[in-house]
């Protein structure tokens, strides 16, 4: 691990002499160079392949150059080692399905050995890492316990994940018990991603924003806290606990380095919730990239004069839509990197 990287010193909250940049999902579907190869392999065979899975990480390393590589791959490869089918159905999203919602269908599933289903994926950060030989750190990620518990009660994506929650809140003992289940998978798997060789681990909980303060209090912190204490000793941990603004301020004292946010809060709510205690990342909305170039430039330079360049890394609020040009994410690293607040 080179402590030099910018990413590794802003998450340390060390001075720098700009922030770092990357880009959730910057691996993937808005680079030609990736669908050719998505062309010729199912998702995952790419996932599962650590040579594909190696050469579309470090895809956007070489085409946009961002700060650090993020690993190829997918929240829901921990349903699969636990035992369950998951398909990637083209222009529909994850399917599952056999869903988990019974006290028999919870005991059934692997909890034990399912970290070790999950070789292909180390096998992926060991070649990566050998391949990035040191010019970026790689980021290793798995998704929020309460995340998967949405795939797995529901059986696929949903914009509000009823199935999912309506289990949460009638069955909350048997809930209780899948987020377990899951979370002592994932601790294992994190911490398997870092003897891999990631520099850093980020946690994605894409759907924790459908629940009210409260219901987060139950179904996700308890779950992203007990992940960031297994992890913090072993790399520095990004949370991401999407759409939830009323969760950052108890999260930026806990064991993690960093915090997403996404665009429907300011930089300063976001630093004023924190009290800057905490390594913000975010929020600049995907759709923005869509914009002239020269309006991207300005509103990254806005964006980071907003938040201050240290202790911050800048990102997008999600990840990148597949419709962005090229040279428009491009634009975006660019302005970054010569950004000035002199």
């Amino acid at each position: 691990m080179n402590s030099t990287h910018l990413l590794l010193k802003a998450l340390k909250g060390e001075e720098v002499e700009r922030p770092p940049v990357w880009m959730m999902r910057q691996a993937g579907r808005y680079l030609p160079e990736y669908m050719v190869l998505r062309r010729k392999y199912d998702f995952f065979t790419r996932v599962q392949t650590p040579e594909l899975a190696c050469e579309i990480t470090l895809q956007p390393i070489d085409i946009i150059g961002s700060d650090a590589a993020i690993l190829f791959s997918d929240i829901l490869v921990i349903p699969q080692a636990m035992g369950l089918e998951v398909q990637m159905v083209e222009s529909k999203g994850p399917f599952l399905p056999r869903t988990t919602t019974t006290k028999s269908e919870i005991e059934a599933l692997n909890a034990t050995t399912a970290d070790d289903h999950l070789q292909y994926v180390y096998d992926a950060i060991s070649l990566t890492k050998k391949e990035l030989n040191n010019r970026v750190p790689l980021i290793g990620f798995a998704g929020a316990p309460f995340t998967i518990l949405c795939y797995m009660v529901e059986g696929k994506g949903s914009k509000a994940f009823d199935k999912a929650k309506q289990f949460c809140f009638s069955e909350p003992k048997l809930a209780q018990s899948l987020l377990q289940k899951i979370t002592d998978v994932t601790i294992a798997y994190l911490k398997r991603q870092v003897q891999a060789g990631v520099d850093c681990v980020q946690v994605f909980d894409s759907w924790s924003g459908l629940l009210s303060k409260a219901d987060f209090e139950i179904f996700a912190k308890p779950y992203l806290v007990q992940i960031s204490d297994a992890l913090s000793p072993l790399a520095p941990v990004i949370l991401f606990p999407k759409g939830s603004w009323y969760a950052l301020e108890d999260l930026s004292t806990s064991s993690a380095s960093g915090l997403g946010v996404d665009w429907c809060l300011t930089p300063k709510q976001a630093r004023t919730l924190t009290n800057n205690n905490i390594t913000l990342q975010g929020n600049f909305d995907p759709n923005h990239l869509l914009k002239p170039i020269h309006e991207i430039q300005k509103e990254v330079k806005e964006m980071i004069d907003a938040f201050g360049p240290q202790k911050y890394i800048v990102n997008l609020g999600h990840g990148i839509l597949p419709n962005i040009p090229v040279e428009h994410a491009k634009a975006f690293v660019d302005a970054v990197k010569n950004y000035s607040n002199l």
